[in-house]
């Protein structure tokens, strides 16, 4: 009798153990789930709070006093970033900038970077620009520059003071305090990261993205593997000029072509977010920018590296670049909706692979007819890390995927009788605890024109 129980014990147990092992794994990661539960409002309104207490962070302000201007801003946000996390990396990077166009006179720049070092180096950015200014106000029409009008641009004239008023809580204290909040909130939440990341604040943003720019080209230069850039400015205010308010949504702005890696970014994040933020909406914005405006992740797109842009839902451009872009007109709550928005497509992204490549040596991508002249077969090249793959694809004129099949460890796959003219193809990969890579896109290049000879 007792061989007969411990038998049955035992079979108990295998079955249950089987049964397990063929459970079906939740789409919510709880180790991501964690990290946006633990962004806190109350701390992005402690740091904003400081944040404007310096007065101005315009570029060109005073750098050698302890209270006001941009050189006590930038001191104050390093140390804080310290303390935040033992765990973090944090410095300076500096630049000596000459005087052009709206430096008017040579300046030590510095952005700060504080980096949570991953299993790999390929980097993930988040970042918000620190530097404020007071041109008397953006033109309510937004169609315009910083600063540019009629009569030529205000940052240039004679006479113009950089240490006037310049609070910027929303531009950009919002994008700032809240790269500073997501810092803590990855660095103390226990997790390895496959990814290495990095949150910035940068400078000169004002001048024409001067901190990003030379950052981004020394990023380029040294060859380092940029995996993408979530960049936020202006993400706090949740009532526009037009008196319309709304809580509920963040918007992506995202360059082409329809299957650049910056939209490969913004499909991803959309996607996060529905699983860890539902009730916040990302609204997909297929261009780079507003109309006449830009930021800091257009130095990173220059320079070749997949980045996208976070921007309020309805902006109220009358409190920007001037006196009264105050405290007072931040949403806290929104912007910490902001916040966990990011945190769901960061930690996605980093615990994944990386995402296949799907060109080889030569550029060209690796799609086919093969093997009937009538079929579509993708090729790629492994992604470390990677258990399976997925491919997806969809009509030509559509903008999002609407097909997709998961795939075993291979680097190859066939769809029978497809044809590759009539649909746009992409593939991720999908690492051993479930979490996905962004789509890699098999795209089309443009033909290149011949010069004809004429006698």
């Amino acid at each position: 009798m007792r061989n007969r129980l411990l038998v049955g014990g035992l079979l108990a147990l295998a079955l249950t153990g089987a049964l397990g092992a063929q459970a079906p794994r939740p789409d919510a990661d709880p180790r991501i789930e964690k990290i946006v539960a633990s962004v806190s409002e109350e701390r992005l309104k402690e740091l904003l709070t400081k944040l404007v207490s310096f007065g101005t962070r315009n570029t060109l302000s005073d750098q050698t006093s302890t209270t006001r201007g941009i050189g006590a801003a930038r001191n104050w946000i390093l140390e804080e970033m310290r303390r935040s996390s033992e765990k973090l990396r944090v410095n300076f990077d500096t630049h000596q900038i000459a005087p052009q166009g709206r430096i008017t006179s040579p300046v030590d720049l510095r952005n700060v970077v504080a980096i949570l070092p991953g299993r790999s180096p390929r980097r993930i950015y988040v970042s918000g620009h620190y530097d404020s200014v007071n041109i008397g106000g953006q033109n309510v029409s937004n169609a315009s520059a910083p600063g540019a009008n009629a009569g030529g641009d205000r940052q240039t004239r004679p006479g113009f003071d950089p240490n006037v008023e310049a609070n910027g809580a929303n531009d950009d204290g919002s994008g700032t305090v809240l790269t500073m909040e997501l810092a803590r909130a990855f660095a103390e939440s226990g997790v390895q990261f496959d990814a290495t990341l990095v949150f910035v604040t940068w400078a000169g943003e004002e001048q024409g993205l001067v901190g990003s720019n030379v950052h981004a080209e020394d990023l380029k230069k040294a060859g380092v593997p940029i995996e993408a850039v979530f960049n936020n400015d202006i993400v706090g205010n949740s009532i526009g000029g037009n008196g319309i308010r709304d809580a509920e949504s963040i918007k992506v702005y995202a360059v082409g072509p329809e299957d650049s890696p910056a939209r490969s970014l913004a499909r991803y994040i959309r996607k996060a977010a529905a699983l860890y933020v539902p009730s916040h909406k990302v609204r997909l914005m297929a261009r780079e920018d507003r109309f006449g405006r830009g930021s800091d992740q257009s130095s990173f797109s220059q320079n070749g590296f997949p980045a996208v842009v976070f921007r309020e839902a309805n902006e109220n451009f009358e409190r920007q670049h001037g006196a009264n872009d105050r405290i007072d007109g931040v949403d806290f709550g929104y912007l910490a909706q902001n916040a966990r928005v990011n945190a769901a497509g960061v930690a996605s992204l980093a615990l994944a692979p990386p995402a296949p490549k799907v060109t080889n040596d030569r550029n060209a991508n690796m799609l086919s007819r093969d093997p009937s002249g009538y079929d579509a077969t993708m090729r790629w090249i492994a992604s470390p890390g990677a258990v399976a793959y997925r491919v997806y694809w969809r009509d030509t004129w559509t903008n999002d995927w609407e097909h997709a099949q998961t795939i075993g460890n291979v680097t190859q796959f066939t769809l029978k009788n497809v044809n590759i003219d009539d649909f746009v193809f992409g593939v991720s990969a999908i690492g051993a605890e479930g979490q996905e890579s962004m789509v890699s896109a098999y795209v089309s290049p443009v033909r290149q024109g011949t010069t004809i000879k004429r006698q």
